[in-house]
């Protein structure tokens, strides 16, 4: 039995990687996309916003959908749902029909996150939750990352060919996880009503419930959450377009980038990220690691050089891999037992916002000038250093 239950983890794990993979194959072509249809800059991150924003709309339904049909299903149902969006995605010639591509994924992506969760909290044992959560978040990163590489070299070969790929592994996997994940006793959906299950997968209920336990030492650790957020989306969607706009670099340097960004990221989870957690003062680590985005990020503004640019990039990236597990744990730690759902809902719901504003503030701006969106990275991630200065002050007044 043990055997069974650890093999159907490792293939689950493994569907999971495959997934990764596959959802990050168009990425480093939409830059490409844009140009070649002729559309205004700020597409790129008005693309990503859209699908962040029906993301942040349908993954509390999903969530709350997940209680009462299997994960297996609704694993099958969003891998397809978000297959068929990137060929909508592929075949799009316009802004309007792009933004409704990128609408309809986010319908099916924010499902798929959240049925990862909801399987291995449900299904592991208590004695290796921890350990498969840490996995999941591992695969989702690294995962991504050599995805973007993929992706990269598929894109010189032809930029359908990369949505192409993409669907069809999308698809396939989806059958994968209904064949892997074990079957669940299913309540069935007639057991709630429409109005009960709308009614509680309400995405702005994470906010309507932070009353409960709202402190100022909370408001400003979510605070760092909107802004790291912020700065990483606007940072990041900002570098992709930057390499093809302005650098005049191919699908693929932009994939071995982002590979040898997962490759550092994971390595610095491993080793800093854990060192930091265990040893210490992570309040005091948490500054340390804003600002020293903040100036990595200020580099790429006002040093030259291409060399320099990349590398400083790579440094704002691998700080903001170390930064979320440390602030995911300074949230958790600070909460009460019987308000950590609450809490980690509200944490999750901040960090969508700020991926949103990143995303469509980086868009716009970029269109004014191509440094604006690395100079605006600066400012939020110094904003955030301000901030997460000010719970160092507000939590020690507190233990005081």
């Amino acid at each position: 039995m043990s055997m069974r239950y650890k093999t159907r983890f490792i293939a689950f794990f493994a569907a999971m990687v495959i997934f990764n993979l596959a959802a990050n194959f168009a990425h480093p072509v939409t830059p490409t996309v844009i140009q070649n249809l002729h559309l205004h800059d700020y597409m790129f991150g008005v693309a990503l916003a859209a699908m962040q924003f029906t993301n942040f709309l349908v993954s509390p339904f999903w969530g709350k959908l997940n209680s009462y049909i299997s994960a297996r299903i609704s694993l099958l149902v969003c891998c397809w749902g978000y297959g068929i969006a990137q060929i909508w995605f592929a075949f799009s010639v316009t802004e309007f029909q792009i933004i409704l591509a990128r609408m309809f994924a986010g319908l099916f992506t924010g499902g798929v996150f959240v049925s990862f969760l909801t399987y291995v909290v449900g299904k592991s044992r208590p004695e290796d939750q921890g350990k498969y959560l840490t996995v999941t978040a591992t695969i989702q990163s690294v995962a991504s990352a050599f995805g973007y590489m993929v992706g990269g070299f598929l894109g010189e070969i032809s930029v359908t060919l990369a949505f192409m790929v993409q669907a069809a592994t999308l698809l396939a996997v989806g059958v994968l996880f209904f064949f892997i994940c074990r079957p669940e006793a299913e309540k069935g959906t007639r057991s709630v009503s429409a109005r009960q299950l709308a009614r509680e997968a309400n995405p702005f209920q994470a906010f309507i419930d932070s009353r409960k336990f709202m402190s100022i030492s909370f408001a400003l650790l979510f605070a760092v959450n909107v802004l790291i957020n912020f700065g990483n989306t606007a940072f990041d969607q900002a570098f992709n377009y930057y390499l093809k706009d302005v650098l005049g670099l191919t699908s693929s340097y932009n994939g071995i980038i982002k590979a040898a960004v997962g490759f550092i990221s994971f390595i610095s989870n491993i080793t800093l990220c854990i060192w930091i957690i265990n040893k210490t003062d992570t309040r005091r680590s948490m500054v340390s690691l804003t600002a020293g985005c903040a100036a990595a990020a200020l580099g790429t503004v006002v040093l030259p050089g291409v060399g320099l640019f990349i590398s400083l990039s790579v440094l704002v990236y691998a700080g903001y891999s170390v930064s979320v597990p440390v602030l995911q744990n300074m949230v958790a730690n600070q909460a009460d037992t019987e308000q950590k759902n609450l809490v980690m809902g509200f944490f999750n719901a901040t960090k969508s916002l700020g991926s949103i504003a990143g995303s469509m503030t980086a868009g716009f701006i970029y269109s004014l000038h191509v440094k604006l969106p690395f100079a605006c990275t600066f400012v939020i991630y110094g904003l955030g250093a301000a901030a997460a200065l000010g719970y160092l002050g507000c939590r020690k007044k507190y233990d005081l």
